[in-house]
């Protein structure tokens, strides 16, 4: 006797307003259920529970322990954006149990090597940065390289333009740095004018992302594009222009084009979750010019007939090389990264131990 089987029930343009499309709807059917089920989008997570949106309300969920310990076997976990299938028990209590694969997903890598989930299922990542002392065109090429290395379109935006003496300065700076492909738009986060500047990505049925420092002004970007004052904001730090953590959590919003847009917490380090080739994704200057060096495998060092050195910025290239190294070891094992350690443990003691011969002689 086999076990009876259910289809994920959903309402389509109910749906379609958090962002469902067909591709979400065509994995359903390659996701059989053995007891009633619904299709719901997660909104926002919290330590042990998350809310889920059926596309007209909100609804408190757990993890059923068994997806639970799936997700921690394959080193990852439920992010906002996710689209996953919910059952209802008979005491009303609902619980996640099944998530369908992200089209996109974005993620960090922690120490230990662990995947971080920042956000799935985005269309546009809006790279957020302030004109103020928050500028850092290092950090927004690392935003680059990552986004784009998911197959997510970057939008590079610059805040607090209206109280920053050298806003065109620094829009101009970044314009000749990043990609061409990039577009590089300076406002202010507190003008409606805003939303006509960001409107080419914020079509119904998309979804972005907003991801940058604390006291960017991510979340203020979010109330005014939403016409909302739900998300808090808070002023930055006089010293060095750092923002306080007013966002806590990563949550979803509603706007009234029809688009989706996820908040984050201020992102004080991101790790690269690529490798090699997604870093190249997010620097293909270097890359289309790494064709024209004397040797193949030239690493824009110190090799001779090298075409990058004296075409690129010398900080992007450093940028570059630093990003490439975290990447190589974001996709090491455990083993392979605590072997790297011991040997350059060994070879700075061996260093040591020679200075000393020398002092002593």
């Amino acid at each position: 006797m086999t076990d009876t089987m259910f289809e994920v029930t959903f309402n389509y343009p109910q749906l379609q307003s958090i962002g469902l499309n067909q591709t979400v709807v065509n994995q359903l059917y390659s996701n059989p259920v053995n007891e009633p089920a619904a299709l719901l989008r997660v909104t926002e997570i919290q330590r042990d529970c998350l809310t889920v949106h059926d596309g007209a309300d909100e609804h408190s969920a757990r993890v059923l322990p068994r997806l639970a310990d799936t997700l921690h076997a394959r080193a990852t976990a439920l992010a906002v954006g996710d689209w996953v299938i919910v059952q209802t028990n008979a005491l009303g209590e609902r619980w996640v149990a099944q998530l369908l694969p992200p089209t996109k997903h974005l993620a960090r890598r922690a120490n230990d090597g662990r995947r971080q989930p920042l956000a799935s299922n985005v269309d546009t990542a809006l790279l957020v940065m302030g004109l103020d002392l928050d500028f850092n065109p290092r950090r927004l090429e690392r935003y680059v390289a990552f986004t784009r290395a998911a197959g997510i379109t970057a939008v590079a935006v610059l805040t607090k333009a209206d109280i920053s003496p050298d806003a065109a300065d620094k829009l101009a700076e970044l314009q000749e740095r990043l990609p061409a492909d990039i577009p590089v738009l300076a406002l202010n986060g507190l003008d409606d004018a805003t939303g006509q500047l960001l409107a080419p990505w914020l079509g119904a049925g998309q979804t972005l992302v907003l991801l940058g420092s604390s006291g960017a002004g991510k979340s203020t970007l979010t109330n005014t594009l939403s016409h909302a004052t739900g998300q808090a904001t808070g002023a930055v730090r006089s010293g060095d222009g750092r923002g306080r953590h007013t966002t806590t959590a990563r949550s979803l919003h509603r706007l009234p084009t029809g688009a989706c847009i996820i908040d984050t917490p201020g992102l004080r380090t991101w790790r690269p979750d690529t490798d090699e080739a997604g870093i190249n994704a997010g620097f293909d200057d270097i890359d289309q010019l790494a064709a024209h060096c004397r040797f193949r495998d030239c690493q824009h060092q110190d090799e001779p007939d090298c075409a990058v050195r004296d075409a690129v910025a010398p900080d992007r290239l450093r940028n570059y090389h630093k990003l490439l190294r975290e990447a190589r070891r974001g996709q090491q094992t455990a083993l392979e990264r605590k072997t790297e350690t011991a040997r350059w443990k060994a070879i700075g003691k061996a260093g040591a131990a020679r200075a000393r011969e020398k002092r002593g002689s």
